[in-house]
C-alpha cells in the first residue's frame, strides 16, 4: 500500500464506517460445485479428494472467485477479503497441496486486486484488498490429547514459517492490508504477527494489519481461554491498524463483546458477525433486513469503524448493512495513527 492509499484509507475511516465484505465460504457453497469443478484440468488426476478446498478455486475456477469478489464490491463492500482462509501449508496438507500455498495466496490476491480496481474505476469510489491469514487447523496452545497436556500438533516456529510463505504470496499479489482473522488461539496469532514483522522488515516497509479474534460461546472467551480485554493486551504490541471480532456469534450475541473491545482498544474496531446463530442443520437463517437492523444500532452507538459479515452473509446482507450504516458516525479514533512506513 502506498502512502497516498493509506492516507485515503485513514481519511475514509475518519469520515464513515467502512464496509467489509461477507462470507466467501457461504457464496462458494451456494455455487454447488462438484469434485470435477474443484479439480479443474490441472488437478484432474490428483490422488486426494479436493471438494471443499475453497482456496484451490483461485487456481481452478478463477472466473467464479473473481465474480464473487465483484458481487460483494458492487453490493457496497469497500474492503474485500482474499479467498485465502485456508491457503497455508498446514491446512493444505489435508489435500496433499501444501506446496501450492504461495501460489494460491498470490493468485487469490491478484484476483481480488483486479476486481477491486475494476469496481473502483467504474464507481469512482476507493476499494481496498485485505489479504486473509486464517488460523490454520492446528492449535499451538492446546493439547489434542487430554492425557498428555504437553502434547502439541504444531509448534510456534512451524506456524511462523507457514505464515511467512502465505504472506509473501499475498504481498506479491498486491494486497493493501493484511488481516489475521478468526483467531481462536492467540499463540497462533502471535506466530502470524511475528511472521508479518519479519516480512515487513525484509521489505523495508509496513502494511496495515487487521487482527480479528473469534469468541467461541457465551462465555465471551476465545477457545484458548482469553477474555476480549486479555486478547487485546496480548496483541497490542503488533501496532495493528484495527482489532476486531468475527465469526462464531451473530450480531445480537456479539454486540457486548465488540463494545468491550472498543472500551480497551486505542485503534480502530472491526466486526464481521455471522448471520445469526446456526440452525439444527448448521445453516444460517438470519435475513439481511434483520441483520442490518441490528448493525444499524451498532452504528448509532458508535461501536465500530469497520463492519462486515461472516458465515451466512451474502452480497444482499452487505448491501443492506452498508445502507444501514451509511449515515451513522464511526467510532471515535483516539489512538495514535498507525504508520505504514
Amino acid at each position: 500500500m502506498s502512502k497516498d492509499c493509506f492516507e485515503t484509507l485513514q481519511q475514509g475511516m475518519a469520515e464513515r464506517i467502512l464496509v467489509l465484505d461477507g462470507g466467501m465460504g457461504t457464496m462458494i457453497q451456494n455455487l454447488k460445485l462438484d469434485e470435477a469443478a474443484f479439480r479443474g484440468v490441472r488437478f484432474r488426476d490428483h490422488p486426494s479428494e479436493l471438494a471443499g478446498n475453497n482456496d484451490l478455486l483461485n487456481l481452478t475456477q478463477p472466473e467464479k472467485i473473481q465474480q464473487l469478489y465483484r458481487d460483494y464490491l458492487e453490493a457496497g463492500a469497500e474492503l474485500i477479503e482474499t479467498n485465502t482462509f485456508n491457503a497455508n501449508r498446514i491446512s493444505q496438507a489435508d489435500y496433499g497441496l501444501e506446496d501450492l500455498s504461495h501460489e494460491i495466496n498470490r493468485v487469490g490476491a491478484e484476483l481480488a486486486r483486479a476486481a477491486a480496481d475494476e469496481v473502483a474505476s467504474a464507481t469512482g469510489h476507493d476499494r481496498w484488498v485485505v489479504g486473509v491469514l486464517g488460523p490454520t487447523n492446528q492449535t499451538a496452545s492446546i493439547s489434542p490429547d487430554v492425557n498428555d497436556p504437553a502434547k502439541r500438533n504444531v509448534r510456534f516456529p512451524d506456524l511462523v514459517s507457514t505464515y511467512a510463505e502465505a504472506i509473501d504470496g499475498l504481498i506479491e499479489g498486491g494486497v493493501d492490508l493484511i488481516m489475521v482473522e478468526t483467531i481462536f488461539d492467540t499463540l497462533n496469532a502471535k506466530a502470524a504477527l511475528f511472521a508479518l514483522d519479519e516480512a515487513f522488515e525484509a521489505r523495508g516497509r509496513r502494511w496495515p494489519v487487521m487482527i480479528s479474534a473469534t469468541i467461541t460461546d457465551a462465555s465471551g472467551r476465545t477457545l484458548s481461554g482469553q477474555t476480549v480485554e486479555a486478547f487485546w493486551h496480548s496483541v497490542m504490541h503488533a501496532r495493528p491498524f484495527s482489532v476486531g471480532l468475527n465469526c462464531a456469534l451473530g450480531a445480537e450475541q456479539l454486540r457486548q463483546y465488540v463494545a468491550e473491545l472498543g472500551r480497551v482498544a486505542d485503534v480502530a474496531v472491526s466486526a464481521h458477525p455471522n448471520a445469526g446463530l446456526p440452525n439444527d442443520l448448521g445453516e444460517y437463517d438470519q435475513d439481511p433486513e434483520t441483520m442490518a437492523e441490528l448493525i444499524a444500532e451498532w452504528g448509532e452507538s458508535r461501536l465500530v469503524n469497520i463492519i462486515g459479515g461472516c458465515c451466512g452473509t451474502t452480497p444482499e446482507h452487505i448491501r443492506q448493512i452498508a445502507a444501514a450504516v451509511a449515515d451513522k458516525p464511526p467510532r471515535p479514533l483516539t489512538g495514535k495513527e498507525r504508520s505504514v512506513a
